[in-house]
């Protein structure tokens, strides 16, 4: 596969490609018969306009003595619930974020896609008599998302452990354990979809980032459903880091060290509590922050994330960090040497 997969580059607008079927993971990288840490890596620097390959598990690597990683702890929920309608036709109900009020955003599916024709005032059937009622629909999502009353047998969590199953598309094979959608420092659940680019740490690199010096600190961002049928730009999402995480994050900067935000919720959830001159403050709450090239990056030196979808709002985000020219020609080297996509894909490292 050669450059010329990539499309020709719009003076505006995100960076266009295509992106083929054999690069879409379909799998954990467990069933491909190598570990977590085993997954590629790409290493991009904005300076040089470098790029290198390795693996992740030589992280370490990249990483100085006084650098801090902060990683977004949030658990990935079973959020998959099957479900009927009132036209008597099946579905599934994806639970995608707690609201106040004990309300959850929820999207409906049909036969793998967005089911649209919803209404409100529907009463949808899941198992164990359980029912959610449709009260609104959410935001500027299209009718792709509701606001829903779910009237539950048992707790939330319980209930999901029970019935719910991972969200997975339809670029995934197989069903998978929700074990296999759990980062390995994951300690509070509430994603509807894993924070993804976190996957490829264990505790092995995570020990030998301690041991060289590296720092590491959370935060919780839960994620809510993905966007990749209409491209919309990221909802509210439920946020909160504590005074030890900002604290962190200053002195890191203050003695001259890089802050590494693992995954995008972790931008979000850091330039959400940062000030202009990017000193970051404890906070907690709903998150409407979008990073866009324009607004740029306050707090953060450097991210970890998977590889984004064409026309994705999170490459907004990667060319707010690391500026268009570096996204494009990594984006280009990742097509052309076969990097993977998605949840159980590799993986990218930005330096600005």
């Amino acid at each position: 596969m050669t450059a010329d997969v990539l499309d020709a580059i719009p003076a505006m607008g995100r960076v266009q490609f295509e992106l083929p079927p054999e690069l879409e993971a379909s799998v954990p990288p467990e069933a491909r018969g190598i570990t977590r840490d085993a997954v590629r890596l790409m290493v991009a620097y904005k300076s040089e306009k470098r790029l290198v390959h390795a693996n992740f598990s030589d992280l370490p690597r990249f990483l100085d003595a006084g650098d801090l990683i902060v990683v977004n702890t949030s658990g990935t929920l079973a959020a998959e619930v099957d479900a009927v309608g009132p036209d008597g036709g099946a579905l599934a109900v994806h639970l995608s974020t707690q609201l106040p009020a004990e309300l959850w955003v929820v999207e409906l599916r049909r036969d793998g896609e967005p089911f649209r024709n919803a209404h409100a005032g529907w009463t949808v059937h899941l198992p164990a008599d359980a029912t959610a009622e449709l009260l609104a629909p959410y935001e500027r999502s299209s009718g792709r998302l509701w606001i829903a009353s779910l009237h539950l047998p048992q707790p939330v969590l319980t209930y999901l452990a029970v019935h719910g199953r991972p969200i997975r598309y339809g670029y995934v094979r197989g069903s998978w354990p929700i074990s296999t959608y759990q980062n390995v420092y994951a300690t509070e659940p509430g994603s509807a979809e894993m924070p993804s680019a976190g996957r490829p740490f264990t505790p092995e690199v995570i020990t030998r980032l301690v041991a060289k010096g590296v720092d590491v600190a959370p935060l919780v961002l839960h994620t809510g459903v993905s966007s990749l049928e209409s491209h919309e730009a990221p909802y509210a999402e439920y946020y909160r880091v504590d005074a030890h995480t900002a604290h962190l994050v200053n002195d890191t900067h203050r003695q001259g060290g890089r802050v590494i935000a693992i995954g995008t919720t972790v931008v979000r959830a850091l330039e959400t509590v940062a000030d202009e001159r990017g000193r970051v403050h404890p906070g907690e709450g709903w998150t409407e922050t979008l990073i866009t090239p324009d607004r740029g990056v306050r707090a953060v030196d450097g991210m970890l994330t998977g590889w984004h979808e064409p026309e994705a709002s999170h490459l907004d985000m990667l060319e707010a960090i690391a500026g268009r020219e570096l996204v494009e020609l990594s984006y280009e080297a990742a097509l052309a040497e076969g990097y993977l996509w998605h949840e159980f894909g590799d993986v990218h490292l930005i330096f600005p």
